[in-house]
């Protein structure tokens, strides 16, 4: 009775094997122009300018008419 029989290598080889197809079947195809990044990333874009509104901090407070 051998602690490493040929199933544990058979096994461990069609793991590995099995392991890289599911890992190049996740990244994409090694031949595609894209790399992971641009594929999982979205491109940034500028944020486009802000409305230019009136400003309404200075506007002057009503005169109170009882002092």
């Amino acid at each position: 009775m051998g602690l490493f029989k040929p199933d544990l290598y058979r096994a461990l080889g069609l793991g590995f094997v099995l392991g890289c197809a599911a890992l190049v079947a996740v990244m994409g195809s090694p031949f595609s122009h894209k790399s992971l990044a641009e594929q999982v990333i979205p491109s940034a874009t500028a944020a486009t300018a802000a409305p230019n509104l009136p400003d309404q901090t200075l506007v002057t407070a009503p005169q109170d008419q009882t002092r």
